[in-house]
């Protein structure tokens, strides 16, 4: 959506800025009567929110059942995911590895909430993921083929969530040339999608870097970018 970034409270006078807090709530008072002063509309649909992954690690650490601390690992990284957005101020942002990891998680934490059984290599993946707000997030080929599926949704819904805010960036910044990449990207994100998720991991990462790509060119005016990303989607199945 477009909005004013810079808001005053009606019954305080106190300023703020939206894309800091995210709320129409005055920070000072607590009332919710304000209005946009000063700058024009600007697309912005990103907000301000922590993935902190810390209370599924405290459950794992008091020993928790595994079944227990991958429910609440879910719950905290569809908290995260839910409504994020990557136009800030009107400026596209590039596809962050925590979305991907909380992506992940809501579905493989979701899968493994329901196992009556969790098997070593399932387990270590978890704990890959449960340091996603703080380190790197697993390598393609460190996912157990139980949850590849699991990850392939997971990044087909992260980068079409991508998408969809980026076609809205193109909305005001019309670049034809970009359709070339996401014409390809519309047709892998369904065909993974049908396959609910149970494509190689290196395919869904194909997928990633090849939004990521498209940042590079549109921000970066890297036209070798362009290039990288339509061989990138050529070259999948």
């Amino acid at each position: 959506m477009k909005i004013r970034g810079q808001r005053e409270c009606k019954d305080c006078g106190t300023r703020w800025a939206y894309y800091e807090t995210g709320s129409v709530e005055c920070p000072s008072c607590g009332s919710l009567r304000s209005v946009g002063v000063e700058d024009d509309r600007t697309l912005h649909t990103a907000s301000p929110r922590t993935l902190d992954l810390t209370p599924a690690r405290d459950e794992l650490e008091a020993g928790k059942p595994l079944r227990r601390v991958a429910e609440r690992a879910a719950e905290l990284a569809r908290e995260f995911t839910r409504g994020y957005g990557f136009v800030d101020a009107g400026v596209l942002q590039p596809l962050p590895d925590r979305y991907l990891t909380a992506m992940e998680l809501r579905h493989a934490g979701s899968e493994l909430a329901r196992r009556h059984a969790v098997d070593e290599p399932e387990e270590y993946h978890l704990l890959s993921l449960l340091q996603g707000d703080v380190g790197d997030r697993p390598a393609p080929e460190s996912v157990p083929e139980s949850l590849r599926a699991a990850r392939g949704l997971a990044y087909a819904e992260a980068v079409d969530e991508y998408r969809a805010d980026l076609r809205q960036y193109l909305g005001e910044h019309p670049d034809p040339t970009v359709n070339d990449v996401l014409g390809p990207l519309d047709t892998h994100l369904k065909r993974t999608k049908a396959l609910d998720g149970d494509i190689p991991p290196t395919d869904a990462e194909t997928l990633v870097a090849a939004v990521r790509d498209l940042w590079r060119y549109i921000v970066e005016d890297d036209e070798t970018a362009l290039l990288n990303a339509e061989d990138r989607l050529d070259g999948l199945a």
